[in-house]
């Protein structure tokens, strides 16, 4: 008996036991330090944090084509550096553009939207995210042409991983839509996400963003859509665009976090890239003192141990500029007449300035807006004198260069005395308008890319490298990845039989002839 009640007592005591650490289970092992989902805003900070690439080799897709094509920034080697400056198609850097913004960019933004949709305490965040994501559209879809854009992002929440193309048409009417109905329900009553680190959760500057970005938008379509182009520049401009530098839209970087391809181009790239002799000899013919805070020369260097700071100079007379359509054996070819020692002899991005670690990087921007505005001023779309948009595009992007630090900053005597020296010209209003802009655009490669496809200026001579794959005077668009030929195939080619060969050459709907 006594035995008995010893086992009876054993077993209760196991039981109670075992109860208690099943109770306690799932607390004991939930890990209460790592997260399991972000919060929105920090998704959407990630986004716009993404949209300046996560690395230096992703900047390569900038470097090798968006910079070459528009005769900016050159190199003169091939293999993994090879694109605009040979004209050729270069997979791996082609498609750098695409699987950043899709895989990095559009996957938070979907999924800010999706979570803030309907909560009207998330009503401004909500409409921030439509703003960056039709931003994010647009330079995928300026890049490429058709591309998933209604289907697109939707792979985690619903497990969509073939995607439909969609014709750019389309898309550009639902990106205005989208900035429209998003920058008209940004509301300053309503709760703000102060942590997001564009404007600090500033509706004002958000709602100028999104009206800058339909003009922006709505002047991609002057050539393929006069009229739904000035409709909305007229919208754009009623509802209040950018009013100063103060609004530029513009990612900050420290020593810490660095400006990713200024880390690269003072590392591993550091005397392969070059600034291009057609950039260089515009500043220089014109006298623009934006060029002495942008150019550096190791003057007499005879290789890369040579780039040292004994022979940097800022001086804008005696910087050149690499001419285009040589690559490393035959650019040699061009030492003597250039009267430079070597290839490394040319003019580069200054390191200490606009290639610094923590140099901003910049998305859309006062100067720009004005510059459009003076483009749309020109067209009769909008009212107000183009001479005075113009000067303010202008002079915006001179002060903007102060950012760069104090080797950079344009004195108000050489801004006054540059727009005294170059007034607005009222017979040659597009090029001169545009010509500014490829300035203003300077290391914002997608845009100064689209901005000289639909304008077309600056008049730049074609490259003229003798093993072109280009059958056209420019490179018009990026392929699409091979990794989309392979997985969505029967997508990939309905687009391509709408828009044209899948090669660098097919024009996408907007840049029209």
């Amino acid at each position: 008996m006594k035995a008995n009640n010893i086992i009876s007592l054993i077993c209760f005591t196991g039981l109670i036991a075992f109860s208690g650490c099943e109770a306690g289970f799932d607390d004991i092992n939930t890990n209460k330090v790592d997260p399991t989902s972000l919060d929105a805003p920090l998704l959407l900070n990630q986004a716009i944090l993404d949209a300046n690439y996560r690395d230096g080799t992703a900047t390569l897709g900038m470097l090798t084509y968006h910079f070459g094509i528009v005769q900016q920034i050159i190199t003169p080697y091939g293999s993994s550096l090879a694109g605009a400056n040979y004209n050729q198609n270069n997979t791996a850097n082609t498609n750098r553009l695409w699987v950043n913004f899709y895989r990095n960019v559009l996957k938070q933004l979907v999924d800010v939207v999706n979570r803030t949709q309907g909560d009207e305490n998330q009503s401004n965040l909500y409409n921030a995210a439509r703003i960056w994501k039709a931003y994010a559209f647009m330079i995928l879809t300026d890049s490429y042409g058709d591309i998933p854009y209604f289907e697109a992002g939707k792979g985690y929440l619903e497990e969509l991983i073939t995607p439909k193309y969609d014709a750019q048409q389309a898309i550009y009417m639902d990106i205005l839509k989208e900035l429209e109905e998003a920058a008209a329900s940004l509301d300053p009553g309503k709760p703000t996400f102060n942590t997001e680190i564009l404007y600090g959760g500033d509706i004002t500057q958000w709602k100028r963003l999104g009206y800058s970005l339909i003009l922006r938008a709505a002047m991609r379509l002057s050539k393929a859509d006069p009229g739904t182009a000035q409709t909305y520049v007229t919208k754009a401009v009623a509802g209040g665009v950018m009013q100063s530098n103060a609004d530029n839209a513009t990612v900050r970087h420290t020593s810490l976090y660095n400006n990713y391809m200024a880390w690269y181009l003072s590392a591993r790239e550091k005397t392969n890239f070059y600034l291009a002799k057609p950039f260089v000899s515009f500043l220089q013919e014109t006298d623009d003192p934006r060029l002495a805070g942008i150019a550096v020369r190791y003057v007499g260097a005879k290789g890369g141990p040579d780039q040292e700071m004994s022979r940097a100079s800022t001086d804008p007379d005696v910087q050149v500029g690499m001419p285009m359509g040589y690559d490393d054996v035959s650019i040699n070819t061009t030492l003597e007449e250039n009267g430079v020692a070597s290839l490394w002899d040319y003019s580069q991005g200054n390191l200490t300035t606009i290639f610094r670690v923590d140099a901003p990087e910049y998305h859309v921007t006062y100067s720009q807006t004005q510059l459009l505005l003076a483009e749309a001023a020109v067209r009769g779309w909008v009212s107000g004198d183009p001479a005075t948009y113009y000067a303010t595009g202008v002079r915006a992007h001179m002060e903007q260069m102060a950012d760069y630090g104090p080797g950079a900053v344009v004195e108000e005597a050489a801004i006054s005395g540059y727009l005294t020296t170059h007034p607005f010209d009222a017979a040659n209003a597009f090029d001169q308008i545009n010509t500014q802009y490829w300035v203003s655009s300077f290391l914002n490669g997608p845009e100064a890319f689209a901005n000289f496809r639909r304008s077309g200026y600056p008049e730049l001579e074609p490259n003229p490298y003798p093993a072109s794959e280009t059958p056209g005077a420019f490179i018009r668009r990026m392929p699409y990845p091979d990794s989309e030929v392979i997985v969505n195939q029967s997508n990939v080619a309905e687009a391509i039989s709408r828009q044209g060969p899948d090669n660098l050459s097919t024009r996408v709907w907007w840049d029209a002839e």
